[in-house]
C-alpha cells in the first residue's frame, strides 16, 4: 500500500459537517446583520441576537476545522501534491478578492468621472442634470447633493489637507502603519527561512500589534467623520463609496489580523519550519494584498 506521503496519493479527508455549519453560521451572521440594520433604520429597538449567534458558530467551527487541517498536516497526510493545491486555492482566493475590490473601485471611477459630471450638466447625458439641478456643482468630493432633502451632504470631507499637513492627517499615519506591517511580516518570513524562532515570533507579534493599531485608528477616524464632519452612508455617493470601500477594507484587515494571531500562536507552539510553512506564507500573502489595497484607497479616496 502507498504511503500517505507518496506523491501518487492525494489525501482526501473523511466526510464532515464543517462546511454545513460554516454555511449556517455565515447565514445567521449576515441575516442578523441585515435585521439589525433594518431595525436601526426604522428607529426600532435593534435585535442583534441572530448576528451574535452566527458569529459564534462561525468562529467555533472555523477554529476546529483549521485545527483539524493542522493536525492532518502534522500527521504527514499533506504531501506535495496537496500542498500545491493549497497554494493554488489561496492564489485564486486572493484573485477573487482583487476582483471584489475592483468592482467597488470601478463604481467609484464611474461615479466620479461619469455620473457626477452628467448631473452637473456635462457630457452626452448632461442635459437632464442641467435641466433638473442647474445649480449643482460637479465637483469631487460631492459636498452638496442635487437633492439635499433626500441626501444631506457632509459638512466637511476626508480629503487630504495637503502634503505639508500630513503629519496631522490620520489616514497618512494609517498608511505608514500598514506599510510598516508589510515590512515586519516580511522580516518574520525571513526569520523563518533562517530558522530563527525568536525572530519569527517577535516580528509576527509586532505585525499583529500594528494591525490592531490600524483598526483602532480607523475606528477613531469613523467616529470623527460621523460625529464631527456629518459624513455618513446617507451622505450621497461620496459617503456611500467612502464607507463601503474603507469599511470592507477594515473588515479584511480584521480578518488578516486574526490570521496573523493564529500564525503567532502556532509559532509560539513550535509550528512552522522553513520547508513546511504554508499556513504562515498564505497569511503573509493575504496581508500584503490588504496593504496594496489600502495604498490604492489612500490615493483614490483621500488624495485624488
Amino acid at each position: 500500500m502507498s504511503s500517505p506521503t507518496d506523491q501518487s496519493v492525494y489525501y482526501v479527508p473523511h466526510n464532515g459537517w464543517y462546511p454545513v455549519w460554516v454555511a449556517f453560521g455565515a447565514f445567521m451572521l449576515l441575516a442578523g446583520l441585515g435585521t439589525w440594520l433594518n431595525d436601526v433604520k426604522a428607529g426600532d429597538d435593534p435585535s442583534a441576537w441572530m448576528m451574535y449567534v452566527g458569529g459564534v458558530v462561525l468562529a467555533v467551527v472555523l477554529f476546529y476545522w483549521f485545527a483539524k487541517v493542522i493536525e492532518e498536516n502534522h500527521q504527514g497526510l499533506a504531501n506535495e501534491q496537496l500542498k500545491r493545491s493549497y497554494v493554488w486555492g489561496m492564489g485564486w482566493f486572493i484573485f477573487s478578492e482583487v476582483m471584489f475590490f475592483a468592482a467597488f473601485f470601478g463604481a467609484l471611477f464611474y461615479a466620479r468621472n461619469f455620473a457626477v459630471q452628467w448631473l452637473g450638466g456635462e457630457g452626452a447625458k448632461g442635459l437632464t442634470g442641467d435641466y433638473l439641478w442647474p445649480e449643482f456643482s460637479a465637483e469631487w468630493p460631492v459636498m452638496a447633493n442635487p437633492d439635499n432633502a433626500l441626501f444631506q451632504g457632509p459638512a466637511e470631507s476626508m480629503a487630504s489637507p495637503g502634503v505639508s499637513n500630513w503629519l496631522s492627517y490620520l489616514p497618512f499615519w494609517n498608511t505608514v502603519i500598514l506599510l510598516t506591517s508589510s515590512v515586519t511580516v516580511h522580516f518574520a518570513h525571513t526569520s523563518l527561512k533562517n530558522d530563527s524562532r525568536g525572530g519569527l515570533i517577535a516580528w509576527l507579534a509586532l505585525t499583529v500589534a500594528l494591525g490592531v493599531i490600524f483598526l483602532i485608528l480607523q475606528g477613531w477616524e469613523y467616529v470623527h467623520a460621523y460625529n464631527d464632519l456629518g459624513l455618513t452612508l446617507g451622505s450621497g455617493i461620496y459617503g456611500s463609496t467612502f464607507f463601503i470601500l474603507t469599511g470592507f477594507h477594515g473588515f479584511h484587515v480584521t480578518l488578516g489580523t486574526f490570521m496573523l494571531i493564529i500564525a503567532l500562536l502556532r509559532a509560539i507552539k513550535g509550528h512552522f519550519s522553513h520547508h513546511d510553512c504554508f499556513g504562515f506564507e498564505a497569511t503573509s500573502w493575504y496581508w500584503h494584498f490588504v496593504d496594496v489595497v489600502w495604498v490604492c484607497l489612500f490615493f483614490f479616496i483621500y488624495i485624488f
